[in-house]
């Protein structure tokens, strides 16, 4: 039972129906019985219904439906919830890392402009470290080894080279578009593109 309760496997919308998060069973539960959510009744497209934590312990369990024994009988586990005083959409950045960066970069040196493999290439401080640079996205981009060997330690311009393009931080992106539906919940498919 501990595993249904504790995978994140509900859905959370704020309160324009707009995905926003995704939480575990146990947390949704508690959501809706503190108010905080409702959850959705969904039998296909054509009906779906908030429901509040009272009536939610008294729906009948469906065949295809996830359920928890409790003392007082089988409850439905939710698999979208409303969250019905929330209305933005948050949003993030891409964690900090070599990856994040080689993608901001397009896999290219952004010192000649050639495509890179992943293991042919690491990150650079434009402003070396040893000079006070530091690790942020305006100050690393990705470069092939050899010209970051060929750096080393200097500025762009005192090592000969020239950047492409200058390094900036990615834009903030609204969560809605990087939640995935890893277990494929059919309900899910309503409310993400």
């Amino acid at each position: 039972m501990s595993d249904i309760l504790n995978t994140a496997t509900v859905l959370v919308l704020n309160r324009n129906w707009q995905a926003i998060h995704v939480r575990t069973p146990q947390e949704a539960f508690c959501m809706m019985a503190t108010n905080v959510a409702t959850g959705l009744d969904i039998s296909g497209e054509d009906h779906i219904r908030p429901v509040t934590w009272e009536e939610w312990i008294t729906l009948p369990v469906r065949d295809q439906d996830a359920s928890v024994q409790t003392v007082r009988g089988r409850v439905r586990v939710p698999t979208v919830i409303v969250a019905v005083n929330f209305a933005r959409v948050p949003k993030r950045r891409p964690k900090l890392c070599a990856r994040a960066i080689r993608e901001r970069d397009g896999n290219r040196c952004q010192y000649t402009g050639k495509v890179l493999k992943p293991e042919d290439g690491s990150l650079d401080h434009v402003i070396p470290r040893s000079r006070g640079g530091r690790d942020v996205w305006e100050n690393l981009v990705w470069a092939s080894k050899r010209i970051n060997q060929l750096k080393a330690d200097r500025l762009p311009h005192e090592a000969g080279l020239r950047l492409l393009s200058v390094p900036r931080a990615p834009r903030e992106t609204p969560v809605t578009l990087l939640i995935r539906n890893r277990y494929e919940i059919p309900e899910w498919k309503l409310f993400l593109r």
